[in-house]
């Protein structure tokens, strides 16, 4: 505080005491975050299904095991490093629109829908 030009500090210093010993941070937390932070990022690696695609997955009986999804995901992988932002995705005789870009897939057929349809707004296309 300044009073007529003069500064006064009213804070004192504490008289005796202890001082707490400098913490030191464990490394083994350290490798956990990031342990954790590798695990989400590989997680959401992965493609997600929108509403649509979740309904058509429903309505044609097609059931994804564990592999095939990430199969789809490397082919998208593919197409993002290709620069494909909206791809269809072809593998095990169904096709998938995906939105590169978002990770997405947009649309699911089976193979008795494959015949005489027309894919539109794709600028790619991925054999998995």
């Amino acid at each position: 505080m300044v009073i007529n030009n003069s500064f006064y500090n009213r804070i004192n210093k504490i008289q005796g005491g202890q001082t707490a010993p400098p913490s030191q941070k464990p490394t083994e937390t350290q490798g956990d975050f990031g342990k954790i932070l590798q695990e989400k990022v590989q997680q959401n690696a992965g493609v997600k299904f929108s509403k649509h695609a979740e309904m058509r997955l429903q309505s044609r009986n097609i059931n994804l095991t564990q592999a095939q999804k990430e199969k789809i995901g490397d082919a998208v992988k593919r197409a993002e490093e290709k620069g494909v932002k909206d791809s269809l995705v072809l593998m095990d005789n169904m096709a998938f629109v995906v939105s590169v870009k978002n990770k997405t897939v947009i649309t699911a057929v089976n193979s008795s829908e494959l015949k005489d349809n027309v894919f539109t707004n794709i600028d790619g296309a991925v054999f998995a």
